[in-house]
């Protein structure tokens, strides 16, 4: 039905709402703040939504990714009897060795290092080692670390921890 037979169609109706409707206007100021009011109200929804999926999406890609590399690190050390003195060593690494925020891996040698390194070790909430070979952890998003684990700067800290039998968010372990 063309645009002509609906005018035509409507003047034959007398009285009736669909007789009224005018085809050529558009919409009311009122009708139009209606519209942006809902897509805000949709848009204060959505993005908080899409920021928390990001957010866990890069922590999984940081796990990933440090899986990945403990499988390089203990290939490594299956082939030359010592664990990588400096990260490069493994040569090339997910995301050029950085994590999804941008930050260096970081990565330090417990095992072949000498007595010297115990202060650099990470430690748990009880001031335990958190690993006795090696340490290979993310920043995490804040990109700020501590070298206690349970302090709230290293709380979003993606870590490997008890020699490789945990590998996720700090907070967690």
């Amino acid at each position: 039905m063309t645009t002509k037979n609906i005018y035509s169609t409507l003047s034959v109706i007398p009285n009736t709402k669909l007789h009224k409707l005018h085809f050529d206007q558009g919409l009311t100021l009122i009708e139009l703040m209606i519209v942006v009011a809902i897509l805000g109200v949709l848009a204060m929804i959505a993005v908080p939504s899409y920021q928390q999926y990001k957010e866990e999406a890069d922590r999984q890609l940081a796990i990933a990714d440090l899986t990945e590399v403990r499988f390089y690190i203990e290939r490594f050390y299956a082939e030359t009897n010592r664990f990588p003195a400096d990260i490069t060593e493994l040569g090339n690494l997910p995301n050029n060795g950085n994590d999804p925020w941008g930050n260096p891996y970081v990565y330090l040698n417990i095992a072949n290092a000498g007595p010297g390194i115990k202060g650099q070790v990470r430690k748990d909430k009880k001031l335990n080692p958190i690993n006795t070979q090696y340490d290979f952890y993310s920043k995490g998003k804040d990109g700020v670390t501590k070298k206690q684990i349970s302090n709230k700067d290293s709380l979003d800290d993606i870590i490997i921890a008890r020699d490789g039998l945990f590998i996720g968010v700090a907070e967690d372990f």
